[in-house]
Parts: C-alpha cells; structure tokens; sequence
C-alpha cells in the first residue's frame, strides 16, 4: 500500500522559513516522480516543485523564485521541501504525491498516490 505523509507544517511570521517533509512507502522511490503541491484558501490546487526519484531532476513553479528547495534522501525514502523567505500569500494545505514515472512533473492529472497535507500558515 502506497502512503505519503507529510510533516513540518505550521504557523510561521512573514519572511521566515518552514521544511516540510514526505515520507514515502509502498513504492520503488526510483522509479517515481514525488511532488510538493498547494491548496491555498479559495483557489485550485497547483504544482509547487517535483523531484525525479531516479536522477534527482527537479523542477519549480515560477512563482517559487528560488526561495524553495525541493531534495531527496532515497534511503529514508523522503522528499524534503526547504521554504525561504515565505510570504503571506504561500499560506495553503500543503500535499506531497507521487506518480509513477521516473520523471518530474507540476501537473496534478501525472500523480496517482497523495498524501493528507499539512497546514502552512504565514502571518503578515
């Protein structure tokens, strides 16, 4: 059974930073791509950043603007997601998923297996 649980979420004043963590089971981690994707209030869920489990590619949403850090460690089977200099408007429910292809991905239809979330809100 594929399950994805996500952590290191909360409540953080403007400017600051969280790391969220994905802990992944069930799956061959190398061979999946494993995302970060939000759900801020009011608005659709959107591609944030993605890791290819194989090579370690990644890729970002443009509204990132480098102050996100997407990582891997295979052996713990956890994806990390480093957030820098977090503005208000990064508040959302924040989901890890994994799709099952050695590539990255910020389209949500491309992941099979989600986890719960995990609440980040940033305080103005």
């Amino acid at each position: 059974e594929v399950q994805l649980v996500e952590s290191g979420g909360g409540l953080v004043q403007a400017g600051g930073s969280l790391r969220l963590s994905c802990a992944a089971s069930g799956f061959t981690f190398e061979d999946y791509a494993v995302g970060w994707f939000r759900r801020a209030p009011g608005k659709e869920r959107e591609g944030v950043s993605s890791i290819s489990g194989s090579d370690g590619s990644t890729v970002y949403a443009h509204f990132v603007k480098g102050r996100f850090t997407i990582s891997s460690d295979n052996a713990k089977n956890t994806v990390y997601l480093q957030m820098t200099n977090l503005p208000p408007e990064a508040t959302a429910v924040y989901y890890c998923a994994a799709g099952g292809y050695p590539g990255t991905s910020l389209h949500l239809y491309e992941y099979d297996y989600w986890g719960q979330g995990t609440q980040v809100t940033v305080s103005s």
